[in-house]
């Protein structure tokens, strides 16, 4: 048995997803037994957790400690920052990133969140949906993470109750009715025992639907990235000093979303000089066409100023450019957010300053309540408002992930202290 060993993920292939709950549904032990039994552990990790499972005084395997690999976890029994881990089955990989139920870590849920393609909500069948549930939930929202599992864990402690599953079925759809969620699966399991993680177990005979296991290795998620809106910002402007190559231009970068092909007008912002692509450059050569999430280097047909931090999109559907924008921001730093304070955004390939010219409110993430406030706290989630020196081509979060969502920087510390969503224009 071995443990994967190239790490170089395709999109269509790979599954990026959260665990989320209250402290102590199970999380670690939910990864642990998705690990174990999907055999994507070595044999030196299991003949260690078993050895301290052992010391412990306990029986058996506790799989938690595969995630647990800190030792302040370990001695706390809590689990405190996101652990990622990896593994693949015959048919797809995956990231799992487990993050800490507590709600003074609401900002390491949101980094973990931030790259998801599914949310597993996991809620412990004896207590029911709970207000870190209901939080969790919202976060996933937040952060527009398109799929979501709600595991009823712990059914062995229920009985497997049936009824006891469909009645907290009932009350979180009536709760998540009020969000902006894609798709919900429900499924009851046991990560203890396993039933519904990767095998179906003996005991949930009633229940007619996926395991665990086999809704993560099936759900699509192609869809999840913008294929639509063209958006390409520029990284670095590639002139090699050669002989051969003494006329070439090259605009190197990522395709955030969207796809280009050769000929194709494309407009470069902010400036909205328009052109035509001559040549995209890949690392195995020249293509007639490249989509999300490639990363190319792309000539064109005319001598343009353009820099890094400019970004190529096509005339259709094309991004807003502004230098005011209204964005849900979830407050990193221990050093409150100071609205007279000039900070730096950087978003996509581009750095500019800012500053908040106004915060609207703050969400209470246990109640969905809107608070006036005139800062942010760590962990704080606010609407807010701001004003840009220069200009930023920007999407909507909810449209386009990737040239929606920005990180606000101390310009002085150089910390990242905020992590920003921007919003659809109103009015």
């Amino acid at each position: 048995m071995s443990a994967i060993d190239d790490i170089s993920f395709d999109h269509a292939g790979l599954l990026r997803f959260i665990t989320a709950g209250s402290v102590d549904d199970g999380k670690s032990t939910l990864i642990g037994r998705l690990l174990h039994d999907s055999k994507s552990i070595f044999e030196d990790q299991l003949s260690a957790i078993t050895h301290t499972t052992r010391r412990r005084g306990m029986e058996g395997v506790d799989l938690s400690l595969l995630t647990d690999g800190l030792q302040a976890e370990r001695e706390q029994g809590i689990t405190i920052d996101v652990a990622y881990r990896y593994f693949a089955t015959p048919k797809r990989k995956f990231i799992i990133a487990d993050t800490p139920g507590h709600e003074q870590y609401t900002r390491n849920m949101v980094t973990g969140a931030s790259t998801a393609n599914l949310a597993i909500i996991l809620i412990d069948a004896r207590k029911g949906v709970l207000t870190q549930s209901r939080r969790h939930a919202y976060l996933a929202s937040l952060v527009g993470i398109p799929h979501l599992v709600v595991a009823v864990n712990k059914m062995d402690l229920v009985d497997y109750s049936r009824e006891i599953f469909d009645s907290i079925c009932k009350d979180f759809a009536r709760f998540a009715a009020g969000l902006k969620l894609g798709s919900i699966a429900y499924i009851p399991m046991s990560a203890l025992h396993g039933d519904m993680v990767v095998d179906r177990g003996d005991m949930l005979d009633w229940y007619q639907g996926s395991t665990l296991m086999d809704l993560l290795e099936n759900i699509p998620i192609d869809h999840d990235l913008n294929l639509e809106d063209f958006r390409f910002p520029v990284q670095l402007v590639c002139r090699p000093q050669t002989e051969e190559l003494h006329d070439f231009r090259g605009y190197m970068g990522r395709i955030e979303s969207g796809s280009v092909s050769v000929g194709d007008e494309v407009k470069v912002l902010p400036s909205g000089l328009i052109s035509r692509i001559k040549e995209i450059v890949t690392y195995d050569g020249n293509v007639d066409r490249a989509a999300a999430p490639q990363s190319i280097t792309i000539t064109i047909e005319d001598h343009l100023d353009i820099s890094r931090g400019d970004m190529f999109v096509k005339s259709v559907a094309a991004p807003r450019v502004t230098r005011e924008l209204n964005a849900m921001l979830c407050w990193l730093s221990e050093q409150s957010l100071d609205p007279r304070r000039k900070y730096l955004i950087k978003h996509t390939t581009r750095t500019v300053k800012a500053m908040v010219s106004g915060i609207d409110y703050r969400i209470d993430v246990n109640t969905l309540d809107h608070e006036a406030a005139n800062t942010l706290k760590m962990n704080d989630i606010g609407l807010v408002a701001l004003k840009m020196q220069q200009p930023l081509v920007c999407d909507p979060y909810q449209q386009n992930h990737a040239t929606g969502s920005f990180i606000v920087i101390d310009e002085v510390s150089n910390n990242t202290v905020a992590a920003g969503m921007i919003l659809a224009e109103t009015g």
